[in-house]
């Protein structure tokens, strides 16, 4: 046997040794525990249409985020006016581009158009107008500081949805951005989807104010509410019947602290009452606040809300260094533990709204693999047929370099920890036609060369050599498509992609030295005098 014939055996078997060894975990789901070490443990996973879950499109509401953040301007002029002694009226966003500010005199506008010249000078004055005695100066945020802020927010929102679900703890989802402002999230084998969709999609933005404690709710309900005042609900769940019982408090609007200055948030049990409620930390900046505003207000109601929701409005009793409370409600342990990891994943940017909620069955992912399972063995099955009858013995070898093509496709796929879908599945009964039309290909020229006289050896090697560039090209050109649907496409067609080029690379390997290697075998050792094609 010669040396070249001899390294192209033990590449072709060690890499069915490889397709094998990394095969396992997907055909064995309990593997001994001498296999835990250093073999591979990553198999190839099915994808939502094989297995069942949900499909959401959501639209993250970027006028929001931009409203958030004039709002955040507003509070942040308020603050810095009161500390330079700036008289000023009020101060407010006005429409969803601007903030407004209502100011006594002449010297205190002069003051703030200084002022929002060194701290935001990206901020459009406009003209001020004058009314009733007042001075009103607006803020116009520019057209490009939106364009910009609803794209972070976007982004953000995309990676605050992947660290949810990756506390959630599901496998192989699928999370990415589709358009200006849509975000596709696609969770295989989610059992319970609107536990799922409620934990996507809260907005976990958290929020410490105050308990006006001057104004009962009776009072603010019947009459005219103060500007700088609220009317929020607590919910209080009754355990044993169900029933939602709410409860109005009056809250100052003035947010004390957010919850992006958290570390952390655990679940804890209360050991006197032997109820959940979740442990929060703060940062430096989080501590130092939390420890001024209890100092300031003791004795005072501080309320705690959740996406404008009150979950408790505890008395502060003393001074609370350290940087650490607690959020107790009527909630149970899921409740508890889905609490926390939205306020460890952080709060969304703005709000999401779902637009499309597909949610595919168990039963349904079953059928979807069996009908291509089906499929794709009825196609094996009439190419391998149609192969042994037209070409014979040389057929059989196609055909064997054709199972060669899937063992390693299918461990190269398994190697990857790659997702198989239905489209995947598809792209595999593909690869098993081109598989076949390369031999085609370099049959045909063997059979050129064999009607021109010369020797079964001297065809084949002519045969192999004047189909190479035909198939390298049409392998190319169908790579090159496959790199294109990878790069456009959502998750099906990623899937096909995905298949598609890894099958192409592996055909090319068992088309031009897989095949090759048989007929070289038998006829180079004079085995064989002739080739059955």
């Amino acid at each position: 046997m010669s040396k070249g014939l001899t390294w192209r055996i033990s590449l072709i078997f060690i890499f069915l040794f490889l397709s094998v060894i990394y095969l396992t975990p997907t055909l064995f789901t309990k593997l001994p525990s001498w296999w835990q070490g250093l073999l591979p443990k990553d198999k190839i996973h099915l994808g939502l249409d094989l297995q069942g879950g949900i499909h959401l499109v959501m639209e993250v509401e970027t006028e929001k985020a931009v409203e958030g953040s004039l709002d955040i301007i507003a509070t942040d002029l308020e603050d810095t006016m009161n500390g330079k002694n700036i008289r000023f009226k009020g101060v407010a966003r006005a429409g969803s581009d601007r903030v407004a500010v209502t100011l006594y005199d002449k010297g205190s506008a002069e003051s703030l158009q200084k002022l929002v010249k060194d701290k935001y000078p990206r901020m459009q004055m406009l003209p001020q107008t004058e009314e009733g005695g007042f001075i009103t100066m607006q803020m116009r945020m520019p057209e490009s500081e939106m364009q910009s802020i609803k794209d972070k927010s976007v982004q953000q929102a995309l990676e605050t949805i992947r660290n949810r679900i990756d506390q959630f703890g599901v496998s192989e989802p699928v999370i990415q951005r589709e358009g200006i402002n849509h975000i596709v999230v696609q969770l295989p084998g989610v059992k319970d989807p609107k536990r799922a969709i409620e934990l996507i999609g809260k907005t976990a933005r958290l929020e410490f104010k105050l308990v006006d404690e001057n104004l009962t709710p009776a009072a603010a309900a019947s009459g005219p509410l103060p500007e700088d005042d609220e009317i929020l609900n607590e919910k209080k769940v009754d355990q044993t019947t169900g029933g939602v019982t709410e409860i109005p408090f009056v809250l100052k609007k003035k947010v004390l602290i957010t919850g992006d200055l958290l570390t952390n948030a655990q679940v804890r049990i209360d050991s006197q009452f032997n109820q959940p409620y979740v442990a929060i930390e703060f940062n430096s900046l989080g501590a130092k606040l939390f420890d001024q505003i209890t100092a300031a207000n003791v004795g005072k109601r501080f309320a705690i809300v959740l996406d404008n929701n009150i979950y408790s409005a505890p008395v502060i009793r003393e001074r609370i260094s350290g940087g650490s409370a607690q959020i107790s409600g009527s909630f149970n342990e899921r409740e508890a533990a889905d609490l926390a990891i939205v306020l460890r994943a952080g709060a969304l940017p703005a709000p999401v709204k779902i637009i499309q909620n597909v949610t595919v069955g168990p039963s349904l992912g079953q059928d979807s693999i069996h009908k291509g399972l089906i499929a794709g063995l009825v196609g094996v099955i009439l190419v391998v047929l149609f192969m042994a009858f037209y070409y014979r013995l040389s057929g059989l070898v196609a055909n064997a370099g054709m199972v060669l093509n899937v063992i390693f496709l299918m461990g190269a796929l398994a190697a990857l920890g790659a997702t198989l879908t239905l489209p995947g599945i598809a792209a595999i009964v593909l690869l098993i036609g081109m598989s076949v039309d390369s031999n085609v290909l370099i049959f045909e020229r063997i059979r050129e060369e064999l009607r021109l006289g010369k020797t079964p050896k001297a065809a084949l090697d002519s045969g192999y050599d004047k189909a190479f560039l035909t198939i390298m090209d049409s392998h190319v050109t169908t790579l090159i498509t496959a790199a294109v649907l990878f790069q456009f496409g959502t998750g099906p067609v990623k899937g096909f992609a995905v298949s598609l080029s890894l099958g192409i690379i592996i055909n090319l390997f068992t088309a031009l030295i897989g095949t090759k290697v048989v007929f070289d075998f038998f006829l180079g050792s004079g085995r064989a005098k002739k080739i059955s094609i």
